[in-house]
C-alpha cells in the first residue's frame, strides 16, 4: 500500500502568514499523540497548552482595543465567545489544518483529520509554535489576521443563553437549569448531540449540536424563545 504524501508545510506559513525560523516548532505542533510513539513531549500537547494562553490574551487584547467603551463583564462574554473549541475548529478549516497533522495509524483511520477536538487543539498547538518561534508580535498577527475582522464585524456583544436562562429562572425563584444528554450520534471525528434544558415546572426544550455545549446554548435558546424572552436579534 502506497504510504500518504507528506504535504509541503509551506502551504500552511502562507494560510498563517508566518514563515518559521525552526521548522520542528511546526512539525511538534502538527503531531498528535498517537504519531508520538508514546512520548508525551514529543507530541503537540505542551504547545496545546501554551497556545491556549496565547490566543486568550491576543484576543483580550484586540478586544481592549476594539472596544474603549466596554466594561469589564462585555469584554469577558466577547472573550469567551472568540477562544472557544468551535472557533478553533473554524480556523483549523481555514487553514485545512486536517491534511498536515501527523497521526498514528489507527487515529488516522478513525477519522481523525476531521475529528472537531484533534483540529480545535492542533489549532492551539500551531499558535504556541508561532509564539515560540516568532515571539508574541508573530502569534498576535495570526490572531489578527484569523479573527480581526470577525472581532470587529461584531458591534453587540454576544449574549450567552444558558447564562440568560439561568438568570431568568433565578428572577422567578424557579430552580437552576439543568442539561442532560438525550441522544449522541454519529461517528468520532464528527458526532452529533441532542440536549434537552429542564427546568422544574417549565416544558423541557430540546437543542441539538456538533458538540455538547452547542447542543446547550440551542436547548437553552429553544426554551427562552418558546417563553417569550429572547427573540431572534437577541440570538444574532
Amino acid at each position: 500500500m502506497a504510504r500518504r504524501s507528506k504535504p509541503d508545510p509551506s502551504g500552511l506559513e502562507t494560510r498563517l502568514g508566518h514563515s518559521f525560523r525552526d521548522p520542528l516548532l511546526l512539525e511538534r505542533a502538527l503531531t498528535h499523540v498517537s504519531a508520538a510513539a508514546g512520548e508525551a513531549g514529543q507530541s503537540n500537547q505542551r504547545l496545546e497548552f501554551l497556545g491556549d494562553r496565547v490566543l486568550g490574551l491576543a484576543v483580550a487584547e484586540m478586544l481592549y482595543a476594539t472596544f474603549p467603551a466596554a466594561a469589564e463583564g462585555e469584554l469577558s462574554r466577547r472573550l469567551s465567545d472568540l477562544v472557544r473549541r468551535e472557533t478553533c475548529f473554524d480556523l483549523a478549516e481555514r487553514w485545512e489544518l486536517g491534511a498536515f497533522l501527523r497521526l498514528g495509524s489507527g487515529e488516522g483511520k478513525a477519522g481523525g483529520r476531521r475529528n472537531p477536538a484533534t483540529l480545535a487543539d492542533a489549532t492551539e498547538a500551531v499558535l504556541g509554535a508561532v509564539f515560540l518561534d516568532g515571539g508574541y508580535e508573530a502569534a498576535r498577527g495570526v490572531v489578527e489576521r484569523a479573527l480581526g475582522e470577525q472581532i470587529r464585524a461584531r458591534t453587540t456583544p454576544p449574549r450567552d443563553p444558558k447564562t440568560a436562562l439561568q438568570e431568568w429562572a433565578q428572577a422567578r425563584g424557579k430552580a437552576t437549569p439543568t442539561y442532560a444528554v438525550v441522544e449522541r450520534s454519529g461517528p468520532d471525528h464528527a458526532p452529533h448531540f441532542s440536549v434537552v434544558a429542564r427546568i422544574k415546572g417549565v416544558e423541557e426544550a430540546v437543542g441539538n449540536g456538533k458538540s455538547k455545549r452547542e447542543a446547550e446554548q440551542k436547548a437553552a435558546l429553544a426554551m427562552l424563545t418558546r417563553e417569550g424572552v429572547w427573540t431572534s436579534e437577541d440570538a444574532a
